[in-house]
């Protein structure tokens, strides 16, 4: 227990967690929902074969580069909530600078549009950069998973949501692992590779929407895991 965990946050101070908390819940049905229905709207794109990214090509590619900007913000704020409710033990620095690491790079991302998947050998400046924050995005995923894990496993407050956790980073790491495979010219999962970027993306977000749902209805100590 921490040195404020005998009289509770202030007031300001658990509904400001509440409403960042909130914020990240947004994010991660906000960006699923708009790459989702964006993509059945736009004539010849592929939401199996082609990346998410790719929404951003094009004259309305702006609702997809705003997607990313607008998540990413989210996600740094819950980060914000995370770091102030985690004070202390363990993935109080690590996990929610992971968070916050996910939130800058989905929002440096935005304005730097993505390669059209299929070309190969070719590659724009602005496509590099895209690729580099993307990658680290699903790299720091799982990782975040595992780190929460740590902690949630030990949270007698946080403990419903372990088993969830651990899972999540497992299906992230293995698709993370095709996704690199299926990026391969003549991968039998090539056609397939936007449905495994989808299935990346849909499960770390409902991880993020659990985690922060969760989070918004605390009502203990900042970090003391006295509350269920």
């Amino acid at each position: 227990m921490n040195a404020r965990s005998g009289t509770g946050p202030e007031p300001g101070e658990q509904r400001r967690v509440q409403l960042y908390a909130e914020a990240g819940m947004a994010g991660a049905v906000l960006f699923v929902s708009v790459f989702t229905i964006f993509g059945w709207l736009s004539p010849g794109y592929s939401p199996t074969r082609m990346f998410v990214s790719e929404l951003s090509l094009g004259p309305n590619g702006w609702v997809q580069i705003l997607n990313f900007v607008l998540t990413g913000a989210l996600l740094l704020v819950l980060g914000v909530a995370l770091a102030r409710h985690f004070s202390s033990g363990a993935a109080s620095r690590a996990g929610p600078a992971l968070i916050q690491g996910i939130g800058l790079c989905l929002m440096a991302s935005g304005p730097f549009t993505t390669d059209p998947s299929a070309m190969f050998d070719q590659r724009s400046a602005p496509g590099i950069v895209h690729g580099i924050f993307g990658a680290l995005v699903f790299t720091f995923a799982p990782i975040s998973c595992f780190v929460f894990y740590r902690r949630f496993r030990r949270d007698p407050a946080w403990r419903p949501l372990a088993g969830w956790t651990l899972a999540s980073g497992v299906v992230l790491a293995l698709g993370v692992a095709l996704l690199r495979l299926s990026q391969q010219n003549g991968s039998g999962l090539f056609e397939w590779k936007g449905l495994v970027q989808r299935i990346i993306l849909v499960t770390f977000m409902a991880w993020i929407f659990a985690v922060a749902a969760r989070l918004r209805r605390h009502r203990g100590g900042a970090g003391d895991g006295n509350y269920g």
